[in-house]
């Protein structure tokens, strides 16, 4: 190599050496500018969004407890519980032996020896919660009801029974009661809330004696408002109830369902169960209806509400095209009774209430709460649809009877069966059945196809049609006349039933 190729070749590694040097400048210079500026956005973040004790533990108070400690500790000492008991008489069973029949005709003549019925105890045990300092509680109607010995114990284990116990006053309707201890001093009583404040995923904590264990607390949300059309075997007819998910179990009916502030927000009142026991689904009855309950009963004895006569039911969609309404607004009458102020201001089963005292009518709960609301006496403009024509009725609401439903034993005789529609098999019905039944028509539903198009669509084996469409169903003929010109119809088809001697229309979608 020469001399003046050797200076090029040490230029070049200057050179390059030089470059090198300032390519790890510049990237040292941009790692601390990218640096610089991520820590300025992180130091932005927290500038923004401090970390707190309360927002990094929010169900964890300063000192380490629970928020709940501080609701039980007050809610506890209002919460007491209901035992009750009533006396029955059982049948003894009758025993039969292999050669009874033989030996029949040896004993006639001689005296028999009468099987008395024997009595046994039957208890109910439930929850109640104080709502004043001389001793009013709230409870459950089905928790008192039909029961002659009440015994109150309260979170201290002070018991009051016998005349130191009264019912004030009991709303099956509502299954709400009122009943009354004596105490010597003043009783520590809940605060009641606004239940129409709440919102679905609020805390909720439930208070009682699940199984006679004293003093339980349950904490879950708000699952859900406004459920109505619940199947409970104690009713009740009006059903505005709070869904939580807070445990409840059998002995909580009555107890208090609190807020996180340990206010009163419902009466815990049954739950759905697959068990028997909780499985996350529990009601409880809305408190400022519980108040207005509770008020009437301890200033009256009784509730005082108005009467329509009609039995009313909600549209569905099927419903509204079947009868070609324009909405599902309103309410569906199912059926009128006789002389009740329904039927004497004109109103008939198929008319559509879209208001009800000048105020519009949304559901049928809502309806129902506005005519029990409404003073009996009053008379109350009543605008509906009969076959989408508008009319306005006038009736003056009568004071709400006191109603005991029965349902009368079906026969087990069956006619001619027909099978061949939508999954239903029908009979006629015998002339028992339609005089227990107060009918003159109608065909039986005896058995529905598990899974059918009338399974799905609500028909229930034991309900009577009535009407298909235009087609009056007087015996199995009409309905199989029915069936056969509307089995190809592509809306709706809308059934009259009844149902528990209670008119409702169903519409059944074929496709």
């Amino acid at each position: 190599m020469n001399e003046t190729s050797k200076k090029e070749t040490i230029a070049g590694l200057r050179i390059g050496a030089i470059i090198a040097g300032a390519v790890i400048v510049a990237f040292i210079a941009g790692l601390f500018i990218a640096g610089t500026f991520n820590f300025g956005q992180r130091n932005t973040v927290r500038a923004q969004n401090p970390v707190s004790f309360d927002s990094k533990y929010p169900s964890i108070n300063e000192d380490g407890t629970s928020p709940f400690v501080k609701v039980a500790d007050v809610v506890i000492p209002t919460t007491v519980s209901i035992s009750a008991e009533k006396v029955v008489k059982i049948q003894s069973p009758s025993f039969s032996f292999p050669f009874d029949d033989l030996f029949k005709d040896f004993f006639k003549g001689f005296p028999q020896q009468d099987q008395q019925p024997q009595e046994q105890k039957s208890q109910a045990l439930g929850s109640g919660v104080i709502i004043s300092q001389d001793g009013y509680i709230l409870t459950n109607n089905h928790v008192v009801a039909g029961f002659d010995n009440i015994i109150v114990t309260l979170s201290d284990k002070t018991v009051f029974k016998g005349k130191k116990v009264k019912v004030v006053g009991r709303d099956p309707k509502t299954d709400l009661a009122v009943i009354k201890v004596e105490p010597k001093d003043n009783l520590p009583y809940a605060k009641l809330g606004n239940s129409d404040g709440i919102k679905v995923g609020d805390w909720a904590i439930a208070v009682g004696i699940p199984f006679g264990l004293e003093g339980t607390v349950t904490v879950g949300v708000i699952s859900a408002k406004g459920r109505t059309g619940v199947p409970l075997p104690e009713g009740p007819t009006y059903q505005d109830f709070i869904q939580t998910d807070a445990a409840i179990n059998p002995g909580n009916s009555g107890g208090p369902l609190v807020n996180i502030k340990g206010e009163v927000i419902g009466i815990n009142t049954a739950i759905r169960t697959t068990t028997g026991g909780n499985i996350g689904i529990g009601f409880a009855t809305p408190i400022n209806l519980a108040k207005q309950i509770s008020d009437q009963l301890i200033s009256k004895g009784k509730i005082v509400r108005g009467y329509l006569g009609v039995y009313p039911q909600e549209i569905t969609q099927d419903l509204k095209d079947a009868m070609s309404l324009k909405s599902t607004e309103g309410v569906l009458i199912g059926e009128v009774v006789d002389n009740t102020p329904a039927s004497r201001a004109g109103l008939k089963a198929g008319d559509v209430v879209v208001k009800f005292d000048g105020k519009k009518v949304t559901s049928v709960q809502q309806f129902r709460e506005m005519v029990a609301e409404a003073s009996p006496g009053k008379e109350v403009d009543i605008d509906v649809l009969r076959d989408n024509n508008p009319m306005t009725m006038t009736a003056t609401l009568k004071e709400l009877p006191d109603e005991v439903a029965t349902t009368p034993e079906a026969t087990q005789q069956e006619t001619e069966l027909v099978k061949s529609w939508l999954g239903i098999t029908v009979r006629n019905m015998t002339a028992d059945e339609k005089k227990n039944l107060n009918l003159e028509q109608g065909v039986l539903v005896s058995q529905i196809d598990v899974g059918s198009i009338a399974d799905h669509s609500g028909i229930a084996e034991g309900d009577v049609i009535l009407k298909i469409d235009k087609y009056e169903i007087v015996t199995i003929s009409d309905f199989s006349k029915a069936a056969k010109d509307l089995k190809d119809s592509k809306k709706p088809v809308l059934f009259r039933l009844k149902r528990d001697k209670v008119s409702l229309f169903i519409a059944v979608t074929q496709e």
